[in-house]
């Protein structure tokens, strides 16, 4: 495998987002030895800060568990769309649901936005919420009539939508869905102050450790590589969960997705802009509070599956096609796990898993199902019932599951054949010069490795940790990923991304 170059349009801040470029980094420290709690939330993303929140609020004694630092994962690498209007869905849903399901949907995303809004008048946060319409739109008349069919079934579920012909978007649609009173943040900012409030109302935070392990039974156990945590109830929000009783494995699909922001004189300063066709592309304005400051995004893929850079460079390409770019000076990529049926799975973690419970599956749309998401496993962990527990139940049979599951697992099952032909058949141990990285072969066992611009050779196995599939290199993001079901990892072995708990094992770097 052979390096290819970065966009040109990437400047001062390779693959890190604006959203971390413009808020201090946290300092909350690790657990140091065994501890105690009412609920233990595991993951300091979106889904996790806001389930933590609510506890808190209800008087519940919290401890949040984040193996890194906190609101710096998916959640940091987020679009930030405040919206319920997630692609062409509704006409979806009520296929596949009936219309009492799609309503209830639609009003668990849409209460989300008032949580958030709520949360930042009740903390008085700076993060630079504020309201803007939600357009999906179609740049081909072959898809009009989708947009169409759309409009007529958001509006049978009572969702105030409209179909319309024009966007401030400095080029021509052929049709778009608008939902007014969506809204946009900065997600760090606001996080970040809710994680203080946590902090602040005698609460927990510990950064830098890493769950491995939750025994259920009495009550439960939190193990990590720091001590135990003990409590009634554990969160488990870690984009993918690190306890899988319900095999989500198998019911989850890894999708990359790749980011730029853009400085330019013609960016339209209202409006949040996705683009209902092959390929795909989101568009934010007024991002960080500048009004000509963009998100372009797009070009998104199975984990393991193409040139990163490849895809940066589409995105920079349809970025000065559609505007006139001054400066790119963010770009970075995200991954998000979907759902066969499209809705999340949130709810009890499995049948022998007494008060544990799970979050995942949230298909791109974090920002509102995250906070739903939240706020519905507060409540169970709370032994409470919430109005959206049936919408998101992972214990759900839908028409499309064990169809679009079949495919998924037929794709599985081919990467992971292919990829062991590869790995066994290997360039023997032929060393990757500077800036490149290789499968190779060593006493009948396939290594990735990787030779950094420095000339330091990076060895790890190439076998994934999680079901053995051969993982492949990212060029774009310096990592090593895997094809099968998307756990992803550092040069060094250690895991980024699950369903992988352990990190690749390193051999060594002998030449």
């Amino acid at each position: 495998m052979s390096d290819t170059n970065p966009p040109d349009g990437a400047e001062s801040h390779p693959t890190e987002s604006v959203w971390m470029s413009t808020t201090d980094p946290t300092s909350y420290p690790p657990l140091d030895g065994d501890g105690e709690a009412d609920v233990v939330v595991v993951g300091g993303g979106i889904t996790g800060l806001t389930a933590a929140t609510k506890l808190s609020e209800e008087g519940a004694n919290v401890a949040v568990v984040e193996s890194g630092r906190i609101v710096e994962g998916v959640t940091g690498r987020t679009t930030a769309k405040l919206t319920l209007q997630h692609g062409l869905i509704y006409d979806h849903l009520r296929s596949e649901f009936g219309a009492e399901k799609a309503r209830r949907y639609a009003d668990a995303n849409q209460e989300a936005i008032e949580t958030v809004k709520d949360r930042v008048e009740r903390y008085d946060i700076d993060c630079d919420f504020d309201r803007t319409a939600a357009y999906t739109y179609t740049e081909s008349s072959e898809k009009r009539a989708k947009i169409s069919d759309e409009v007529d079934a958001a509006k049978a579920l009572d969702i105030p939508a409209e179909f319309v012909e024009d966007t401030p978007l400095p080029f021509d649609v052929e049709a778009a869905i608008r939902v007014e009173d969506q809204a946009r943040f900065h997600p760090r900012k606001y996080l970040l102050a809710l994680a203080e409030a946590v902090e602040d109302a005698g609460n927990d935070i510990f950064e830098q450790t890493k769950a491995t392990e939750i025994k259920s039974g009495g009550r439960n156990r939190v193990v990590t590589d720091r001590g135990t945590l003990t409590a009634d109830a554990v969160v488990v929000a870690t984009h993918f969960p690190i306890l899988d009783h319900r095999l989500f494995f198998s019911r989850l699909y890894p999708h990359r997705s790749y980011v730029l922001t853009i400085r330019t004189d013609d960016a339209p300063t209202e409006g949040m802009y996705y683009r209902a066709e092959e390929p795909e592309r989101t568009i934010r304005t007024k991002v960080a509070g500048e009004d000509d400051l963009l998100i372009v995004g797009g070009e998104g893929h199975k984990t393991g599956h193409a040139d990163s850079n490849e895809r940066y460079r589409r995105l920079e390409r349809y970025a000065n096609e559609q505007f006139d770019v001054e400066s790119m000076p963010y770009r970075w990529s995200t991954q998000d796990y979907g759902t066969p049926d499209r809705i999340p799975y949130v709810g009890r973690a499995g049948p022998k898993a007494d008060g544990v419970y799970v979050g995942t599956g949230f298909g791109g749309w974090g920002m509102t199902n995250g906070t739903a998401a939240g706020e519905l496993l507060a409540d169970l962990a709370l032994g409470r019932s919430n109005p959206y527990e049936g919408v998101y139940d992972p214990k759900r049979v839908s028409k499309s599951s064990a169809k679009t599951a079949a495919k998924e697992n037929v794709h599985v099952a081919k990467e992971f054949v292919e990829g062991w032909a590869k790995g066994l058949l290997g360039s023997g141990t032929v060393t990757p010069p500077a800036g490149e990285s290789r499968i190779v072969r060593h006493d009948g066992k396939p290594y990735g490795l990787y030779r950094d611009d420095d000339g330091e050779l990076h060895a790890v196995s190439a076998v994934c940790t999680h079901m053995g599939c051969i993982v492949n290199w990212n060029d774009a993001e310096k990592s090593w990923d895997c094809p099968c079901h998307g756990s992803r990892f550092e040069v060094d072995g250690d895991v980024i991304d699950g369903p992988a708990v352990e990190g690749l094992s390193n051999p060594g770097t002998r030449e």
